[in-house]
């Protein structure tokens, strides 16, 4: 007899005093915060490549990316290497996000749909909201974050090619 699932993993992390959180099922690894090799004329939020076990993954500042302040680095910072399905292809990208807290199961019925008003993102980049005793978890919608031209211009940075390509341009 099968039984269905009525939780599901998410990594939760920290934005500032916000909380957010990404299905476990995306996130390839973490990895302590390094510079990226920077690439001219790239979005506000490109903060350039980084080679993870010989791919160049585009690093992402989320704060940025979601009209925050910048990050700034503390020993706590982390880089979120996720796959992101689109379409036919997958992208990988690394998000900056100042800690990680951890791996943790969010019933279904607990995910409350995104509120229209009130949030400082706009609702459509957001999955759900989840009430914990300190505050509220935001479940990030991957996916619908990153608009198609975003897809587009990130897909092409490190696609197919390795970071060591990228440092003798």
């Amino acid at each position: 007899m099968a039984a269905t699932s009525t939780e599901a993993q998410y990594v939760t992390f920290g934005l500032g005093e916000e909380y957010f959180a990404v299905p476990v099922a995306v996130v390839r690894e973490i990895l302590d915060h390094q510079d990226a090799f920077r690439i001219p004329h790239g979005p506000d939020y490109l903060l350039g490549l980084r080679d993870v076990r010989g791919q160049g993954v585009p690093v992402i500042d989320l704060r940025l990316r979601l009209g925050m302040s910048a990050t700034t680095k503390t020993p706590h910072t982390r880089i979120l290497v996720i796959d992101i399905p689109i379409a036919d292809k997958v992208l990988t990208l690394g998000l900056v996000a100042d800690r990680v807290f951890e791996v943790t199961s969010f019933k279904h019925q607990s995910v409350e749909s995104a509120p229209d008003i009130g949030v400082r993102w706009p609702s459509e980049y957001i999955a759900g909201v989840v009430r914990r005793d300190e505050g509220f978890v935001v479940i990030i919608d991957l996916a619908k974050l990153f608009s198609s031209s975003d897809k587009v211009s990130l897909m092409g940075v490190g696609a197919g090619q390795k970071a060591t390509e990228f440092a003798a341009v």
